[in-house]
């Protein structure tokens, strides 16, 4: 990666972000060098504050912070496009982009988020928590009893049924997904490799 940090008088070079998941764009920013380094290695979006002249972390105040997915360097080596991860409004004013728009997420990631929740601060009451507290073969014994409910309601002539199991598998399968440390888009990923 040879960034041309000298084509600009001060040093900076333009970084463009986006959401990894909705691929709308977030917002711009400015990095040095150290920016560029501190994003890679610590996977948390840094840029370099032209108003306070210096390195900052996105979020370090608002816990709002932007998890690093992947770092692209453009064909001139002048400008580069990070694919985020946001943690909260992206703009300082509080809106999800710098432009005011609104990033509203697909209902499968909030779900996740909810599940991911859930895992990381247990609720007594929670069939998600208390399911976690077992392991795997719990839940894959779930996946297991949805995944038959499925093919039975499959035989009827009742969508409504097939629909409800439908989505009861599914849901189970995010739960194992995510007991193995993994999320939907690792699935994707999969089958957009076996696509080409």
């Amino acid at each position: 990666m040879n960034l041309d940090f000298n084509k600009n008088k001060d040093g900076l070079i333009p970084a463009i972000i986006q959401d990894s998941i909705t691929k709308n764009i977030l917002m711009l920013g400015y990095m040095n060098q150290e920016a560029v380094d501190l994003t890679i290695s610590s996977k948390k979006v840094h840029f370099f504050s032209r108003s306070k002249n210096r390195i900052w972390m996105k979020g370090e105040v608002s816990g709002n912070i932007l998890t690093l997915e992947s770092f692209k360097v453009d064909c001139d080596n002048d400008s580069i496009l990070i694919k985020a991860i946001p943690r909260g409004p992206t703009c300082h004013k509080g809106d999800d982009t710098c432009w005011g728009e609104n990033n509203e997420k697909y209902f499968l990631n909030k779900l996740e988020e909810i599940i991911e929740d859930r895992i990381s601060n247990p609720k007594s009451n929670s069939y998600i928590s208390n399911l976690f507290d077992n392991d795997i073969d719990k839940i894959a014994q779930k996946v297991g009893e949805e995944a038959t409910e499925l093919v039975i309601a499959s035989k009827n002539s009742d969508k409504k049924e097939f629909i409800y199991e439908s989505a009861d598998l599914f849901f189970h399968f995010l739960l194992i997904l995510q007991k193995r440390g993994l999320k939907f888009n690792d699935v994707i990923n999969e089958l957009r490799t076996r696509h080409k």
